[in-house]
Parts: C-alpha cells; structure tokens; sequence
C-alpha cells in the first residue's frame, strides 16, 4: 500500500505547496498554509478508458427546455436579488459580515416559506437550537412550522433528511461543517470543499432548494478556497455597515439570473424590514442648500436609486502632502475627474485636501456617476450650492466632454416622482419627462461655467 503523502493547503485561495512555507507563493498570504493529508489513488495503465462507462444522452441547442421554476420566499427584496425567487435543485451561497443580519434575513425567509406550506429544515453549526429559537421568538417568528436542528456532520445531516427531503435546507454555515469522508478540521479548504460537494450533490438530487451561509475575510470576500463560489449557482453579498440601519443584498453571480439587480434592507427591532423606495432611504435631509451636495440617480438592474453625493474641499496653509479619502467610490475614478478638472475646466485642487462620501453607507460603481462628483466638487470648491431640487448625471472623458449613458428617460422619471425638478447631464434622444426640465451640458467646462455663473 502506498504511502500517504503529505501536501500543504492554503487556506486562503486553496493553493497546494509540497513543502510548508511561510508564505504562499499563489496569493501571498502569510501564515496561511495547513498540513493535510493527500489521498493515493492507485490507476491501472491497463484499464481501458472506454469500457465500463455509460451513454449519456446529448441535445442540441435548439431542444424545448422550461423556465426554472422558483419558490417565493415570502420576502420582495430577497427575490429580486435571487432574480424572482430560489430556484428548486439550486445552490445558492451568502456572504457578509459578522453581525450584517445574515442569519436574520435567512430565518425570515425560511419562517416564511415554512408558513406558506413549504417544508423547511434550518441546521445551525455555530448556535444551539434554544438561540435560534429564541431569535425566532424576537422576530415574531416563533410559531412557524421550521425544521430546526444543531449539528455539524454532514453525514448525520443527509441521513436524517434522506426520507423527507425538505423544499429548502438552510446551512448555517458552511465552514462549521464536517465531513468523516476526508481528513481535515472544520473550516479548511479540504472540509469545506467536500462538505459543500456532498450537500450540493444531496439538493440536486432531491430538488431542494440549498442555502449556504459563508464567512468572509477581512477585505470582505467569502474565506474558503475560491472553487466553493463555482460550485453553487449563486453567489449573494450581504453589504452595510454595522453602525447604518441599512444593509444590500446584492448578488454576484447568478446561473438563473442577472446580477444587477439589488434588494434594501433597514435593521430594525423586529428584524430586516424591506425598503421597496431605495432612493428616499439614501437622500439625507434636503432643507436648507449647501455646498458640496449634489444628488445622483443610479441605476442598480431594473431600478433606479437616488443617492446623494458630499464633497468637503480643505484648503491648505503649509506645504504639506494634500489628503484624498473616497468613502462608496472608486478612488482612481476621484483622481481622473479631479485631473480632468484641473487640466481642462482651469481649477486647481494641488494645494487642498479632498473628502468625498456617498451617503447612507451605499457604494456606486456606476461611471454616469462622473457628472454628480464634478458638480459636487466644484460646488464645494467655490462654496456655491447645488439646488436641491437638481439632479446630475453623465460620464465624463478625459477630453472634458460630457458623454450619454444607458437609462436617461428613467432615470428622470425617477427623479420627477421624488419632486427634482431639474436635471444637469449629456444631451438626451428620450422625450421630455413631464415637470423635468433637463439642461444639456456638451462638456465639463460648461457645467462648470454654469455653476460659477459665468453664463
């Protein structure tokens, strides 16, 4: 019999080294790398290839093939990130922070779905069966129907669902699971690997609906080697801060749908409440006009969102380095617009620090963002106020120029249902937005000279 060889895994990207090291030399880490044990699979060259295998059936492209099916789960927001709800045979895996409301939001929708008719089995491995009840009761949720269990075998969990396979499994998490077919403690690459192998393999072919909840790393993507997030059929990122009542549920990768669309959350005392109006949760109170804030709708999949854009220009005494802090935007993009405003629009920003935040904890990715930044910068550099009653969108080139973006039309229908009543951007090829009065600006300069009054 052979020997067992010995391998070193990382437990951060689930690189293999044959030697241990201090650092890994795929991803960097440090630390990172664990024994386990290789299993030694003995092939007879003899053995032919073609023989002792089964046919299997092949379609072409054009064959008849239904819809997925998806189940309601009782809560709009969940569903819309899902792309209308959790598909039957799928996998679907939730990652955020500690203390987001992930457990929260996934015992709401399994009470939910278990009060509609539909039975469901909820496995805790990191709390006890009385914690989660006790939370059920916090939520209102005390009486639903729900399977609950504490255990972290993966074996003692299929053998005990074999017979009554339920319509959704909810893990709760996957690194607290262990499998007796391979060696490793729970929360390894090797453990959590195979213990997601296994309940994937159980859900599709049983036809439940799985629920994978996944830790994340420090920089807020899932722990875990990366070949956990091709395995399920979707990948949902739970983002918020902690310290906000808001929390986004936003989906990364979805077989069964798009990855645009985003579902709001508010923490409240009875658990995660669903804002179906995004835009009135991330505009601040607009009294009085100040300096520095403009208001941005963006466009999240189908829905547009208006959040507002804070800009704070310090302006410097002494020669020191000036500070740029970018808080829910891309830092590289805040370089290019303020380079573009300098060697283009003629205003200086070398000898003054530079805040930038989006309100309400959100985060924008959206390049028509560009316009609203500007705005909000010149506003906050000149000390002359946005309106509050203006919007500002457009991309903008390095030449200056003011560039059309996707959605114009329904971003001002968005607007105008909010009571904005203007809107500064590229020209537009969609009709006039009843009470929108949209003004077109060809390039960076012009808004600009507009702001400043010089025209």
């Amino acid at each position: 019999m052979a020997k067992p060889q010995k391998r070193y895994v990382c437990q951060a990207c689930g690189g293999v080294a044959t030697r241990w090291q201090g650092q890994c030399a795929d991803c960097g880490e440090w630390n990172s790398l664990v024994e386990e044990t290789a299993n030694v699979t003995v092939f007879a060259a003899k053995h032919n290839l073609r023989s002792g295998g089964r046919a299997i059936t092949l379609v072409g492209l054009d064959a008849d093939i239904p819809l997925p099916k998806r189940w309601n789960t009782g809560i709009a927001e969940f569903d819309r990130a899902l792309g209308g709800g959790l598909v039957p045979a799928s996998a679907t895996l939730i990652g955020g922070d500690p203390g987001i409301g992930k457990s929260t939001l996934l015992l709401q929708a399994a009470a939910r779905m278990a009060m509609a008719g539909q039975s469901v089995a909820y496995i805790s491995g990191e709390e006890a069966a009385d914690q989660v009840r006790l939370r059920a009761r916090r939520l209102g949720l005390g009486q639903a129907p729900v399977q609950l269990a504490s255990a972290t075998s993966v074996r003692d969990i299929l053998t005990t669902l074999e017979k009554a396979p339920p319509a959704l499994l909810v893990i709760d998490s996957i690194q607290t699971m262990h499998s007796d077919l391979i060696e490793g403690a729970p929360g390894t690459v090797s453990q959590v690997r195979a213990s997601a192998q296994e309940l994937i393999r159980f859900a599709k072919e049983r036809g439940t609906a799985l629920v994978l909840v996944g830790h994340v790393t420090k920089d807020g993507s899932i722990a875990g080697p990366r070949v956990l997030e091709h395995m399920v059929d979707t990948v949902l990122s739970f983002e918020g801060e902690r310290s906000h009542q808001y929390r986004i549920l936003r989906a990364v990768k979805n077989r069964f749908g798009g990855t645009e669309e985003i579902g709001v959350f508010a923490m409240a005392e009875a658990g995660l409440d669903e804002v179906a109006n995004p835009s009135t949760l991330f505009l601040s109170a607009r009294g009085e006009e100040m300096s520095g804030a403009t208001v941005f709708p963006a466009i999240e999949g189908t829905r547009p969102v208006l959040v507002e854009i804070q800009a704070l220009i310090v302006r410097l005494q002494s020669g020191a380095t000036p500070r740029r802090a970018v808080v829910g935007w891309d830092s590289g993009r805040l370089a290019m617009i303020l380079a573009v405003l300098e060697a283009r629009c003629g205003l200086s920003f070398s000898t003054a620090e530079v805040y930038l935040n989006i309100s309400g904890g959100y985060r924008v990715s959206d390049p028509a963002a560009d316009v609203a930044v500007a705005a909000a910068l010149v506003s906050a550099l000149a000390e002359r106020p946005v309106p509050t009653d203006c919007i500002a969108f457009g991309e903008v080139s390095l030449s200056g120029e003011i560039r059309p973006v996707a959605h114009g039309g329904l971003r001002l229908k968005e607007a105008a249902k909010l009571g904005f009543a203007k809107a500064w951007g590229p020209a537009s090829k969609d009709g006039a937005t009843p009470g929108m009065r949209h003004e077109s600006f060809a390039s960076l300069g012009a808004l600009v000279d507009h702001i400043l009054g010089r025209r």
